[in-house]
């Protein structure tokens, strides 16, 4: 359940010629809520990003650092799928097709982010200068750098919750 306001509707109706009588069909029809003016960044009003409270600076080494943690929190993409529906329609993309988007955590799984938390997921587009793909090379860079003890966990966290294009040269690892 996305937790923050995001749904304003409309009242629609249709209005048909049918063998001499009319039919009305009224609907609602949502508009969007959240901004693209952001992007590459989410809104922060509808995705502010959030933690995973089992992940801190002490169990680095038994979480994020781990190969393959992240599949045992990875919420299945059941769950996502919904999710990014609902983005879609939040964010107002013309664009429907679920297959042009990665429901993306703001602050990825591997440095802690929380799984299942609708403020911390966003529909993310596949298309533009700086994608999903771009974002996925900040994340790892950012998470081996932590596992290194290069930057803390806090650092990382913060740098890419502000803004992700430019948390390499915020943390200074890139």
């Amino acid at each position: 359940m996305r937790v923050l306001v995001r749904s304003v509707t409309a009242v629609w109706a249709v209005v048909a010629l049918v063998g001499g009588g009319v039919i009305v069909t009224a609907g609602v029809a949502e508009a969007a809520t959240c901004s693209r003016s952001f992007l590459p960044l989410p809104d922060s009003s509808c995705t502010p990003g959030s933690y995973n409270s089992a992940v801190t600076q002490s169990t680095i080494h038994t979480t994020i650092c781990v190969s393959g943690w992240t599949a045992t929190v990875r919420p299945s993409t059941t769950y996502t799928n919904a999710l990014k529906v609902q983005g879609i329609a939040d964010y107002g993309y013309s664009d429907t097709n679920l297959a042009d988007y990665e429901e993306d955590h703001l602050v990825p799984l591997e440095l802690g982010g929380a799984p299942k938390d609708p403020g911390n997921l966003w529909p993310e587009p596949y298309s533009g200068t700086k994608t999903a793909y771009t974002k996925d090379g900040t994340e790892t860079k950012l998470k081996n750098a932590v596992c290194a003890g290069t930057i803390t966990l806090s650092a990382a966290r913060s740098a890419i919750k502000s803004n992700w294009t430019t948390a390499l040269q915020v943390t200074g690892i890139g």
